[in-house]
């Protein structure tokens, strides 16, 4: 049975068997599914629907797969939509070319459903935690840009975009990072090099790796060194430890015990360990308090 929360299933495929078949499948599997006979009119609905998850037929008439998924990433903004292809050749250079384009999986027909059932609930439940990251980031405010290995900007939080043009970088989607930081991005590779200080029009912008992903991807903190980062600024001012200042930055933005524990990467009793020294540290009692005096020293 489908729900609101069901999630949209975009097919691409220009066989009207093959359409019908897997509209019916995935209602049934409790999905809501969407469809399109070629290229163009998978763009025009996109672009209406925003669908969370596509089945994309590699060889169509026209417009074929592959080019729709490369305007889709490259041209229309969508970088964290998965696109699973379908095909019937099921040879080395058409998974190459799936994978070039931005495909995160490929599937040979005849398809068996329960297989692709499968593959797609792995895809849309990776997209559903990446769509959550960025939105969390986004709403704290945090300068944070991911960049391929070429040094490209895959994507960046609007606190990353204005702080990129305020030392005058592009920072729109595909733009290059400086060449300094392309190689210093190359050069940190199995190194402690974590961290890089970049001056530029009397300001120095400090870029941080915080995690290296697949296929050289990394994910980059942006810190102005003029004003220093959030957790610096409550260490400063309240006497504590920068992991303490963690805890409390990430209290003062709403997260449960337990969301701060998965964000830090910390277990549970930890976090309440810290929020005990945060506490007696601030002569306080509770979260509230907290984060009363957190707000002062952040938006003051």
């Amino acid at each position: 049975m489908m729900t609101p929360s069901a999630p949209k299933v975009l097919i691409v495929d220009d066989q009207p068997e093959t359409l019908s078949m897997l509209f019916d499948a995935l209602e049934f599997e409790g999905m809501a599914p969407l469809k399109a006979v070629d290229g163009r009119a998978a763009l025009s609905l996109v672009g209406q629907t925003r669908p969370d998850i596509i089945l994309l037929d590699a060889m169509m008439p026209g417009m074929d797969g592959f080019e729709v998924c490369r305007v889709l990433k490259s041209e229309m903004g969508y970088a964290d939509l998965p696109v699973v292809f379908m095909t019937g050749r099921n040879d080395s250079e058409h998974v190459v070319k799936a994978l070039a384009c931005g495909g995160v999986d490929f599937v040979p027909k005849p398809i068996v459903l329960n297989e692709l059932f499968a593959r797609m609930r792995v895809h849309l439940a990776n997209s559903r935690k990446t769509r959550s990251a960025r939105d969390a980031l986004d709403a704290i405010g945090r300068p944070i840009a991911a960049v391929g290995r070429d040094g490209a900007i895959a994507w960046a939080t609007p606190q990353a975009q204005e702080l990129l043009t305020r030392i005058g970088l592009r920072s729109d989607e595909g733009a290059a990072l400086p060449w300094e930081l392309k190689q210093w991005l190359v050069d940190s590779e199995g190194s402690e090099s974590t961290a890089r200080l970049y001056r530029r029009f009397d300001r120095e912008v400090e870029f941080r790796i915080m995690e290296r992903g697949n296929e050289g991807a990394v994910l980059l903190r942006l810190i102005d060194r003029a004003i220093g980062t959030g957790e610096e600024r409550l260490a400063a001012a309240f006497g504590i430890s920068l992991r303490e200042a963690e805890v409390l930055l990430w209290l003062t933005h709403g997260k449960s015990n337990k969301e701060i524990a998965e964000i830090l990467q910390l277990s549970p009793r930890t976090v309440n360990k810290h929020l005990e020294q945060i506490f007696e540290k601030l002569g306080i009692e509770n979260r509230t308090a907290a984060a009363t005096m957190s707000v002062r020293v952040l938006w003051d």
